[in-house]
């Protein structure tokens, strides 16, 4: 969409007055028409949306019903924003290429080649149920090579092919990447955008999510457009040996950080997870407990330099109560504990979207796609398959 420059309540006032002095008879709902006192060719159109409460979700068709060839066809909402449109080879119809969208009024005003004129209005019902979403990472950001675009519905999105269709990402470098569908880990339907390889540092990403007026199905309409933009920060990943008790930092392929640690318990439910995992937040000082994990009581501490990994409670942090096993055993609830010297310093060098690349067998399985950012632990072509759009 494109906004004029002139204040919405000064266009409306413009074109009511319009249809006022312009308007001619109307043959039909959603026909007008005008011509001046002089006897000028009259020119009329036919809308295919009329009155009060039209109904939303499909492009604006004007059609010419008396006049000669469209010329020119403009068609503003009540925020002053103007719906782009093509108008057809044989002159005789535009139509928008986005749909009208739900609860607001449009104005009409079409010219023909014999420089006669028409005008019409209609307003659109408004939305029974709204549907929105929240984006991830935040609003001009800069993250780490692994950090997805991430949207996350409220509501269910059953018509997710018309959904994915109005989801534009453009990069500064032209990134190759697919959208995947899954259920968030939180139970909302969701969607992310993930490079086919980890992004190049210094890439910038816009996402321009034009869901005016699209029905997401069971979840309602769209009642507004979305975008964000944000930066691709150093090139830095975290590798963590299960094997080898070891957490090793690397920037532009170079070691910056290598420090001893222990992760989760082999053999149950204490074991950590291995896989392609993205730090999602970098939370400092937090109230951990056991309960909130499925561990019953085992533990209730404050952790410092606390690193989330993944929704079901994995983080790399501060763990000087288990320093006897740093760089020989994994015996931890689950997270990658270091010293608190170590932790600070991981801390502090790491970025969100940081990717964390933990191998070894101690593990008691690959982290689940939803469970925070899972999905670098699918191939390329099993990721680009859960595209809606495939």
């Amino acid at each position: 969409m494109k906004r004029i420059p002139v204040p919405a309540l000064l266009v409306t006032a413009a074109l009511t007055l319009g249809l006022c002095a312009c308007s001619g008879g109307s043959d039909g709902a959603g026909d007008s028409g005008g011509g001046d006192a002089k006897g000028a060719p009259k020119t009329r159109i036919s809308v295919n949306l009329t009155g009060e409460t039209a109904e939303a979700g499909a492009p604006v068709v004007v059609t010419l019903t008396e006049g000669q060839r469209l010329q020119q066809v403009s068609v503003t909402d009540s925020k002053g924003t103007v719906l782009d449109g093509k108008v057809a080879a044989d002159g005789k119809s535009w139509t928008s290429a986005r749909k009208a969208a739900p609860g607001t009024a449009y104005a009409i005003e079409a010219r023909d080649a014999a420089g006669g004129s028409a005008k019409a209005a209609f307003t659109t019902a408004a939305a029974d149920k709204v549907n929105k979403l929240t984006l991830a990472p935040g609003k001009n950001t800069t993250v780490g090579i692994a950090q997805p675009l991430s949207i996350v519905f409220d509501h269910p999105v059953k018509n997710k092919r018309e959904v994915e269709k109005h989801l534009k990402v453009t990069t500064s470098n032209g990134t190759e990447g697919s959208w995947g569908w899954m259920q968030d880990w939180s139970g909302k339907d969701r969607v992310d955008w993930r490079p086919k390889e980890y992004w190049k540092s210094g890439t910038k990403v816009t996402l321009d999510a034009e869901l005016n007026g699209v029905d997401s199905g069971a979840g309602g309409w769209f009642v507004r457009d979305y975008t964000t933009t944000f930066s691709i920060g150093r090139n830095q990943l975290v590798k963590v040996d299960l094997d080898n008790h070891r957490l090793t930092l690397l920037r532009d392929g170079a070691t910056v950080k290598s420090v001893p640690m222990s992760a989760g318990t082999p053999g149950g439910e204490k074991a950590s997870w291995r896989g392609k995992t993205v730090l999602m937040s970098k939370e400092g000082t937090i109230n951990m407990r056991s309960e909130t994990v499925g561990l019953g009581d085992a533990y209730d501490k404050m952790v410092d330099y606390s690193m989330r990994l993944t929704w079901s409670g994995m983080y790399a942090h501060a763990a000087p109560w288990n320093s006897a096993y740093f760089g020989s055993a994994n015996r931890s609830s689950g997270c990658i504990g270091m010293s608190d010297a170590d932790a600070r310093s991981v801390y502090d060098l790491v970025q969100v979207g940081d990717p964390f690349e933990i191998t070894g067998s101690d593990a008691k399985g690959t982290q689940a796609l939803n469970n925070g950012y899972g999905e670098w632990n699918l191939s390329w072509s099993a990721w680009q398959a859960k595209s809606a759009l495939r």
